[in-house]
Formats: C-alpha cells, sequence, structure tokens
C-alpha cells in the first residue's frame, strides 16, 4: 500500500460533502474581510487628505 501525502489527506478531509459548505463559507469571509480592510484602507487616505466628507459619498456608490 502506497503511503497518503499530507496535501492528498487534507483534500480528501476537504472534499467531504459535510465540509463543502464550510470551505464556502471561509472563501465568502476572506473575500468580505479583503473588501472591508481596501475600503477602511481608502477611507483613511481621505481622511488624511483632509476629504472626511467624501467618505459618505464613497459608501453610496
Amino acid at each position: 500500500m502506497g503511503r497518503i501525502s499530507g496535501f492528498q489527506q487534507f483534500l480528501q478531509i476537504l472534499t467531504v460533502p459535510d465540509n463543502v459548505p464550510i470551505i464556502g463559507m471561509m472563501i465568502l469571509v476572506m473575500f468580505f474581510t479583503y473588501v472591508a480592510l481596501k475600503q477602511a484602507r481608502r477611507n483613511d487616505q481621505l481622511i488624511e487628505h483632509g476629504h472626511r466628507e467624501r467618505i459618505a459619498d464613497e459608501m453610496r456608490k
């Protein structure tokens, strides 16, 4: 019998039907975290350049 590598075992665990929705949820959490941090950085730049009033306008886009 051949040995299973660590990566193959990891993929087996991930592809179990019970775990597939969890993987999808993790992807969504990472995506929305990225979007939130990107927007926070943009807001910080607007504040730094003295355009605090433009933050609300940017959020409505």
